[in-house]
């Protein structure tokens, strides 16, 4: 497993919102959930992002995906405008959407959208989030005019699962725009990103995020490269701009503090899975990066989740999404 499956692994669309309406010249969505990510995929018709943090609307049309980068509140339109009016928008929340409206006779302009909100959470995929532009737009290389299709089918039917086939669906689309979207000639991939096709540095990170609690040493991720430690360290430090073991200690305190709010293992249990041999030295560990004990981000992740849920509690009989979604 590389940073990029383990980044991604727990990333999962929290509702696909989707519309088959007929549609103005001045048709105006706004995405207002505030997720940190949210997926478009126009299947018929095209649109524009108005995105606070771009200059100018970006077009997309059919046979592209685009991803945007939140949590800030943007607009997908008909037209390519900076401004509207509170009248012209329509609020859409993705976890509460879902308009299917089938096409009215003897209309021509419709708009057909399948967009997901990934409301991350976590330090982990915050690695993927800090390597995302604001906005980004991957074109199709490949004939999926049938993928589409089947898409439209879904969101037309009503057999059961058929939200659960949305969302996975947008999970698959989801990973694979951003990877495409590396792979573009000039794009700013993160260091991890490119690092994994190097020959020396990809195979020590893919034993570190493989095995983060094994008890690594230069020596040993030097042997799983098939180098040397001299060389090891230097091509190390060339790419990701630290040590292997400097990367190895951060990589775990990142995990810890996701473990710290998920679960409630004990901080000597979370050391042993980690690696550390007790919690004296994973407690020093994570203080020195996050600035808090163990015990004390604990408590303060806990106290924010309570905040959250008392400001936006789930309507009366509704189970929480992510809960229905894991």
């Amino acid at each position: 497993m590389d940073p990029f499956d383990t980044l991604l692994r727990d990333v999962r669309a929290e509702g696909a919102a989707f519309g088959r309406s007929v549609l103005s010249p001045s048709w105006a969505l706004r995405f207002t959930d505030g997720a940190p990510l949210t997926l478009c995929v126009p299947l018929r018709g095209e649109a524009w992002i108005v995105h606070p943090e771009r200059d100018e609307p970006l077009l997309v049309r059919v046979g592209e995906a685009v991803v945007v980068r939140g949590p800030e509140p943007f607009v997908l339109s008909a037209e390519p405008r900076s401004t509207f009016r509170p009248d012209e928008l329509r609020d859409v929340d993705c976890r509460q959407s879902s308009d299917s409206r089938p096409p009215v006779p003897g209309t021509a302009e419709q708009m057909l959208l399948l967009a997901g909100a990934y409301h991350v959470r976590g330090q982990a995929p915050q690695r993927l989030l800090g390597g995302l532009p604001p906005v980004l737009v991957v074109p199709d290389d490949h004939d999926c005019s049938s993928l589409r299709d089947y898409l439209d089918f879904q969101l037309g039917g009503v057999r059961p699962g058929r939200q659960v086939v949305l969302d996975r669906l947008l999970d698959w689309l989801l990973v694979c725009t951003i990877r495409d979207w590396f792979d573009q000639p000039g794009a700013e991939a993160p260091r991890w990103y490119r690092a994994l096709g190097d020959d020396t540095v990809g195979p020590a990170l893919r034993a570190m995020h493989d095995s983060p609690g094994e008890p690594w040493t230069l020596a040993s991720l030097a042997a799983r490269a098939g180098v040397s430690r001299t060389t090891l360290a230097k091509r190390f430090t060339e790419l990701m701009g630290e040590p292997p073991l400097t990367y190895l200690t951060d990589w775990r305190m990142t995990l810890a503090a996701d473990m710290l709010t998920d679960t409630t293992a004990t901080v000597a249990a979370m050391a042993r899975q980690l690696g550390y041999s007790d919690a004296f030295g994973f407690s020093t560990a994570f203080k020195r990066v996050h600035g808090v004990s163990p015990r004390e981000h604990r408590k303060l992740t806990q106290s924010e989740r309570q905040v959250a849920v008392t400001i936006d509690p789930p309507p009366v009989g509704q189970v929480p999404r992510q809960t229905l979604s894991r």
